[in-house]
């Protein structure tokens, strides 16, 4: 954008002017950045109170669409992938995309046995576009000298490359979506679409088509049809980390399509992690704690979780933010989920950032690296089921899954 335009876009609002120009320019933008565009247009508390509501209905094309490469470049990469150009591959191939996101485009097409697939083709010179990215962000955090040390950034950041190098590799998102799958196909309402292998690759990913409507259209429906869709959310986002110590790092809005009866098809598995043994006992132990209403017993297990010592600052910080993290589940009866809950998180988190500034390094503990992308997943997760803005009862979901561990 010219500095000009820029220039121009200040008025008598300039808050609106100028998310409407992040959004011009973050539209234009794929990888690292449009992932944080993205993050800004749902999670809330990412943006000040008093101009949520504006950045929001600006940047809300950016949970939908992304720029996308022409025709050509899409068949030149099917055809170093595959093998073949899309309509030697394919029934049926529709040139033009009909989604995008940060990396890549998503093509409707049908395979030669009549069914509808999903075609998701890599942007063509996207890694070294993410890999300038993650470099960029390594300097940063090497910039920081002793106060990246104090706070682990460097080891948080290798995290943070490692996750994002994996999403580059469609192969390595096949094996974890078909991992999801077998996981959780004891749950009827989670449908997770199968992976086509022979039409899949490193750049190229065929997976069955999902059907269902849109978040925003989701967000529209009757009590009963979003209490029961959060309901389901819940029983995928806890119930593959308690009973599998897995999860999907990404709650993007975009990665769900709702049906009837409370049905939901859960996409894009790029970006997931899996905890070791150790991690998922001490994350049963907080949550198994949660439910009984055992504070303290759930602190002890979120202090060893996060490996916070159990005296000293920063333990007196993070007792009552962690309580608050569990206190949709921590007790019976319904709870609803709220932005405003939700910006409370991340504003306390930001806050308890700030106070760790002063403290010594002795009295800080960095997150360990493996809990980064937690912390994305739960502040967009809650953000996202804020939307729903329905009272659920999580408690008792969560009991039926922690007594399945029994």
């Amino acid at each position: 954008m010219s500095g000009g335009k820029l220039a121009g876009l200040m008025g008598a609002k300039p808050e609106a002017k100028l998310a409407n120009a992040a959004t011009e320019a973050l539209g234009q933008m794929r990888g690292l950045a449009l992932k944080v565009g993205q993050m800004v247009s749902y999670v809330d508390g990412m943006v000040p109170e008093e101009h949520r509501d504006t950045y929001e209905r600006s940047m809300a094309s950016l949970r939908a669409a992304a720029p996308t490469m022409p025709p050509e470049a899409s068949r030149r990469v099917l055809i170093e992938e595959l093998g073949a150009p899309p309509e030697e591959l394919f029934a049926r191939f529709e040139a033009e995309p009909f989604a995008a996101a940060s990396i890549g485009q998503v093509h409707r097409a049908e395979l030669k046995d009549g069914r509808a697939v999903a075609v998701k083709v890599q942007f063509e010179g996207i890694e070294r576009a993410v890999e300038s990215d993650l470099g960029n962000a390594s300097l940063f955090g090497a910039l920081l000298g002793p106060l990246g040390s104090k706070f682990g950034v460097k080891e948080q950041l290798a995290e943070v490359r490692a996750r994002f190098l994996e999403e580059l590799d469609y192969c390595h998102e096949a094996r974890q979506q078909q991992r999801f799958a077998a996981a959780m196909a004891d749950e009827p309402k989670i449908l997770i679409p199968a992976v086509i292998e022979d039409l899949s690759s490193k750049r190229v990913m065929t997976s069955e088509m999902a059907t269902g409507v849109s978040f925003e259209r989701a967000c529209e429906g009757s009590e009963a049809e979003r209490r029961a869709w959060a309901e389901t959310m819940w029983r995928f986002v806890f119930g593959s980390l308690l009973r599998h110590g897995l999860f999907n790092a990404d709650p993007h809005p975009g990665n769900y399509l709702f049906r009837e009866d409370g049905v939901v098809d859960f996409l894009d598995f790029g970006c997931t992690r899996e905890l070791p043994d150790l991690r998922v006992e001490q994350v049963r132990a907080a949550h198994r704690a949660a439910n009984m209403g055992d504070l303290d017993g759930l602190s002890d297990a979120a202090m060893q979780m996060f490996e916070i010592p159990a005296e000293g600052r920063m333990a007196e910080f993070a007792r009552p933010y962690i309580h608050k993290c569990f206190r949709p589940f921590s007790s019976p009866g319904p709870f609803t989920m709220t932005r405003a809950f939700a910006g409370e998180l991340l504003g306390e988190m930001r806050d308890n950032a700030k106070q760790a500034l002063r403290w010594s390094k002795d009295e800080l503990k960095p997150l360990p690296p493996e809990w980064v992308f937690f912390n994305r997943l739960q502040l967009g997760f809650y953000s996202v089921l804020a939307r729903l803005d329905v009272a659920v009862d999580y408690h008792a979901i969560e009991r039926e899954i922690l007594d399945r561990l029994e």
